[in-house]
């Protein structure tokens, strides 16, 4: 069985992080690629058998404004983290026509829907609210490139993105990444990263392989992910914030 994650980007020209992970916990493979054909045939080898892929983008929307009942509930949860959903609704230009990530699963004949059975699934993920959970942050790590954060900072926060990935592989769910050559690259990037596009290139592998590891988390402990919405209106899988977090 293959876990993938999908870091999709809101438009085909920008790029798309896609990484895969074994039923042993090892990574697979991560890079970037842009259109709906590389990112098909990125995944293809893997998703012929069992699988599940967790995207970081919209499967089901049908709001016409504002935020999705998911966004609602989780931003109750996870704004004190600064770790917020971006809301998505039919009035914005790339939901007008349907999600991205929708196409791509019904692409690869994946079930959507978060609750099902099937050997073969596609669900929602969002990598800031589970690494708030899993490596107990008291707010997100500001990897991501936004006026006033310098390319030091951005660095940084994406260095301790990655230490906590690859300290995953010493949990009760173990993902291991750190001897694989598409991270040792990866990590390369990072550390030699002269402007802040550079690190964007490394970021979204990175961001990808957080979410093919959501897709092991709750394929592994079920009981111990949130789904903040549903099926019909949309949803958003996580781990579960642990009471005293």
């Amino acid at each position: 069985m293959y876990y993938a994650g999908v870091d999709l980007a809101w438009g085909v020209r920008n790029p798309t992080g896609v990484a895969v992970v074994d039923s042993g916990g090892c990574l697979v493979s991560a890079g970037a690629v842009r259109d709906d054909d590389e990112i098909l045939a990125a995944l293809r080898p893997y998703v012929g058998g069992e699988c599940v892929v967790g995207f970081d983008a919209p499967l089901v929307v049908n709001n016409p404004t504002g935020q999705r009942p998911a966004e609602t509930a989780l931003n109750r949860d996870f704004r004190r983290f600064e770790a917020g959903a971006h809301p998505a609704n039919t009035g914005k230009p790339e939901f007008a026509n349907g999600p991205r990530a929708a196409r791509l699963a019904r692409a690869l004949g994946l079930d959507m829907d978060p609750r099902s059975r099937a050997v073969r699934r596609a669900i929602e993920v969002y990598p800031h609210a589970a690494t708030v959970v899993l490596f107990r942050l008291e707010r997100t790590l500001k990897y991501k490139a936004k006026p006033g954060r310098t390319l030091e900072r951005l660095k940084s926060e994406l260095l301790l993105l990655m230490d906590g990935v690859e300290r995953l592989a010493g949990t009760d769910v173990p993902m291991r990444v750190a001897d694989h050559p598409d991270w040792i690259e990866l990590r390369k990037q990072v550390a030699t990263a002269q402007r802040k596009s550079e690190l964007r290139r490394a970021e979204d592998p990175v961001d990808a392989v957080v979410c093919a590891y959501v897709a092991l988390f709750a394929q592994r402990c079920p009981g111990r992910i949130t789904i903040y919405g549903d099926a019909a209106d949309g949803y958003i899988v996580t781990p579960s914030l642990p009471t005293d977090q």
